[in-house]
């Protein structure tokens, strides 16, 4: 650091590297649990590959709905909603403003924006400070933390640090994964670039730059003649560099992958083989979405056969479902060297990720979460995605708020996993074969309702598995609840509500990349909370506008029965619900 310059210290419980989806999540779910936390990013807008920069749409394991009810809740879920809500238009800016507004709504989390990580200080095996340069003050920001969080993506604290990192794909025999090459080398997944087009009314020209790479025919590309149909979201196939060091050559990788982009659109817009005359470039993608580059080296590596086996650890906090997606390192000219761009491996849906894979090896204090924590190469085809990024996000930012809280290390929070599982439960986070616990106040309260068996509000499962829906379907005006032997103080009520799960989530906006443009029509707009104290049912809490899917409402009533109304949804004549959970 240069000390004629600024330097303003910040101490913090967490200090999160990376506002990418796995970062935000992760300060967010801290902060909630009480721990004060800074979240430092390069960047002017959080989201990452899922950001206006990147425009990449959040992949998980429910495949683009392939596999309904298994999109990722928690967090994200709340994220995807808002945009649902606050973003009609379908506008990249105002997603960003969704992810923005969310972060600065939290009274324990800081934003560090445009300040890039560039050193640490260590103490033995503990990191005691990260210091960043923000570009548009001219200052350093140097942050003391009980534990921090890396969620950049590239791994920045592995070389600051000498956390135990690889990169690169492992060979066959490592780790007896059979789709890994013979032998272990640098390669990895490389980086795409998206470009965004328009209709017009009138006829649009393109005059390429002179250094924009020419096709001729449909053939000289991956897709081949049917494949770049699409126009106004641009070609994932458009990727290069996992023959290279994805991080120290990016900037040629950039250059060189613009030079394709532009002579893609070059060939649909002037080949005469597209009928393009009326469209127009709107966008391109100058921060190239990038697939892998560091994988820290934690507890556990998780491989491909855990991935197969599906992933029956006892310390899971998150999971995964994506296929093993794993992407040439040639990217663009591996077909002209004989090999499809990507190919699909199968896997199950879901399969959980082990705690064990979320913090250092060797650094004591170092937790990490989205495509850069513990996973072979192979593994990280599958866990990449951000739907998957983001729910080992929140699980990090859980298990760092009961560090910090308690001054455990994030290795001994795996002695209280327990906890953590119960937290995340309890945060509407999804973990396969495990249950919400109950409170004690369920023990003496009936189920009843207008109609129908409610009993699925309290099972502790809150979506659809497999053919059993573990809910209540709640017509218009109809009501569910529980009546107590005694009066008994209710302090919170947590409802699980229908947004959705059956349907195509996304956060881009194009047509055929979503289902749901607006509110899911079966969610719940206007409900309320009823009491009985003496006899008669009153009510004590109303909702207007509910655009959630996971609602808490204090109460802090001591009544003879608690029950949920439905008044209005979006526009579906019933709704389920998949839990009522009394405090």
């Amino acid at each position: 650091m240069n000390p004629r310059l600024q330097t303003t210290d910040h101490q913090a419980d967490l200090c999160v590297v990376g506002g990418g989806m796995a970062g935000l999540c992760a300060a967010l779910a801290a902060c909630r649990h009480g721990a004060r936390t800074i979240l430092m990013h390069d960047r002017p807008v959080l989201g990452g590959n899922a950001s206006s920069e990147c425009r990449m749409h959040i992949c998980g394991a429910d495949r683009s709905n392939a596999l309904p009810h298994l999109r990722e809740t928690g967090i994200l879920e709340e994220l995807r909603l808002e945009a649902l809500y606050h973003n009609p238009t379908r506008s990249f800016s105002v997603w960003d403003l969704v992810l923005y507004e969310k972060a600065m709504a939290e009274p324990n989390l800081t934003l560090l924006l445009n300040c890039s990580c560039l050193d640490t200080a260590t103490q033995g095996a503990r990191i005691e400070s990260v210091t960043g340069w923000q570009t548009t003050t001219q200052a350093y920001h140097r942050v003391r933390a009980a534990v921090y969080a890396d969620c950049s993506g590239d791994g920045i604290l592995a070389p600051l640090s000498g956390a135990r990192c690889r990169m690169g794909r492992e060979g066959r025999g490592e780790f007896g994964e059979s789709l890994a090459p013979p032998q272990a080398d640098k390669r990895t997944m490389g980086m795409t670039c998206l470009f965004g087009a328009r209709r017009c009314d009138t006829p649009q020209r393109f005059v390429p730059p002179a250094w924009a790479q020419r096709f001729e025919d449909c053939e000289q590309l991956p897709e081949g003649a049917c494949g770049h149909g699409y126009w106004e979201q641009g070609y994932w196939w458009i990727e290069l560099g996992g023959e290279c060091d994805t991080i120290r050559d990016a900037e040629t990788i950039r250059h060189e992958l613009l030079r394709i982009t532009l002579g893609v659109w070059d060939h649909i817009k002037n080949s005469g083989k597209h009928d393009a005359d009326h469209w127009a470039l709107d966008w391109i993608q100058f921060l190239p979405a990038k697939r892998e580059s560091r994988r820290y080296v934690g507890d556990h590596i998780l491989t491909q056969n855990d991935i197969q086996a599906g992933g029956c650890f006892d310390d899971m906090v998150a999971y995964g479902g994506w296929p093993m997606d794993d992407h040439d390192p040639a990217g663009f000219r591996a077909v002209s060297l004989g090999r499809p761009a990507t190919v699909f491996h199968p896997s199950p849906s879901p399969y959980g990720i082990a705690y064990r894979c979320l913090y250092s090896q060797n650094v004591d204090n170092l937790l990490f979460a989205g495509r850069n924590a513990s996973y072979t190469h192979i593994a990280a085809s599958s866990t990449r995605v951000m739907g998957t990024c983001a729910v080992t996000g929140q699980a990090v930012g859980t298990a760092a708020a009961l560090a910090a809280g308690e001054g455990l290390s994030p290795r001994q929070v795996g002695s209280r996993i327990g906890d953590l599982q119960r937290m995340l439960l309890r945060d509407d986070c999804y973990l396969p074969g495990l249950r919400r616990p109950l409170s004690s106040v369920h023990g003496q309260a009936r189920c009843v309702s207008s109609s129908g068996a409610p009993c699925p509000l309290a099972d502790g499962t809150d979506r659809q598995v497999g053919e059993v829906s573990h809910a209540w379907v709640c017509p218009q005006d109809g009501w569910a609840g529980y009546e107590f032997a005694a009066p008994t103080r209710v302090r919170e009520v947590t409802l699980v509500l229908d947004s959705g799960m059956d349907q195509l989530v996304a956060s881009i906006f194009q047509e055929g990349f979503c289902s749901l443009t607006q509110m899911p029509p079966a969610m719940p707009r206007d409900f309320r909370l009823e009491v009985r104290r003496e006899g008669d049912w009153e009510a004590v809490c109303r909702v207007s506008d509910n655009h959630q899917r996971h609602v808490r409402l204090p109460l802090d009533v001591e009544c003879a029965g608690v029950r949920f109304v439905l008044e209005r949804t979006w526009g579906a004549t019933q709704s389920r619900v998949y839990g009522f959970y009394v405090e």
